[in-house]
């Protein structure tokens, strides 16, 4: 099985958008949380304060994962952890976080951030991290995570979010052959898709409109980056529909056609609006149905041929 090295690529722009909290956490580490319930041997935090305290991002620690018939190990180097946890910061995104990488919850906060170095504070709590490591602090206000998913022991870690390129020197050592995206020892282009109807460009471009009004204030990065390859009407990934049908489908309910200047509708417009959320549910039906046909061509064939 193939390794390869996840990195940020400015020029394709990479992020990690959110943290989620789950209960198998990628990189096998589960956090400490503290509580004003529960007498804990760590007395540096306030147990009044409902903190969660641990590794979010371990460097040069391999990750099994898996995409359709491909598998790989994935891992990142201490400088690009170091550069996740600060764009993190840097960007915003404190408050982004999701459970179980699906909805997205209010009330849970990135308090403290750090990349250990030596001896610091989280061996206080018996946390044994290699140098490098990306080491967080959450403070949880959400009544219902904290009850519900905290206490019960359902959560026992972080997980990130994000999209990341693959070291080209890796990928030329792939030997895949059931992934259309690639062939034999060579990297290939991603199946793509450019199908998706006007009104989807026009959404996007009036999302573009709209936000440089207010000052381009309203959306991630990552969602402007998806605008213009809209708006162009440039070619889309299948990873890509599904992340945008996901956002489109749960955000529905900020969209207000009446309120031009609300984030909620600028950045509904700039991932395609109602048409990209009917032609993504709809282009990702088909797919399904594609993959079906084509795992059962074989029987399909047989079955025709005895009817002969």
């Amino acid at each position: 099985m193939k390794l390869v090295e996840y990195i940020i690529d400015d020029e394709e722009q990479n992020e990690v958008y959110a943290i989620s909290l789950v209960d198998q956490p990628a990189i096998e580490m589960d956090f400490i949380h503290f509580n004003k319930e529960e007498q804990v041997k760590y007395q540096a935090i306030d147990n009044e304060q409902r903190i969660l305290l641990g590794p979010i991002l371990v460097p040069d620690k391999p990750i099994y994962r898996k995409q359709g018939e491909e598998e790989w190990y994935a891992y990142m180097s201490k400088e690009t952890v170091k550069k996740v946890a600060y764009r993190y910061l840097t960007q915003g995104y404190s408050g982004n976080t999701t459970i179980q990488h699906e909805e997205p919850v209010k009330g849970v906060y990135l308090v403290e951030s750090w990349l250990k170095v030596g001896k610091d504070k989280s061996e206080e709590y018996g946390l044994e991290l290699p140098t490098g490591t990306w080491v967080g602090a959450f403070k949880v206000d959400n009544d219902t995570i904290w009850q519900d998913f905290i206490k019960t022991g359902e959560i026992k870690g972080f997980s990130i979010e994000g999209y990341f390129s693959r070291k080209a020197e890796e990928l030329a050592k792939a030997t895949i052959k059931k992934d259309k995206r690639y062939k034999k020892g060579t990297k290939v282009e991603m199946e793509s898709y450019t199908d998706y109807p006007k009104e989807v460009q026009e959404n996007a471009k009036k999302g573009i409109e709209l936000n440089l009004q207010i000052g381009n204030k309203c959306a991630t990065q990552v969602g402007k980056v998806r605008a213009r390859q809209l708006a162009k009407g440039e070619p889309i990934s299948l990873e890509t529909i599904k992340r945008m049908y996901s956002y489109l489908s749960r955000a529905e309910e900020d969209y207000n056609p009446e309120d031009i200047e609300a984030c909620g509708t600028i950045s509904y417009l700039l991932w395609g609006g109602k048409a990209g959320l009917t032609w993504s549910r709809n282009k990702l039906i088909e797919l399904e149905v594609i993959e079906l046909i084509e795992a059962n061509s074989q029987e399909l064939v047989k079955e025709l041929k005895s009817l002969l």
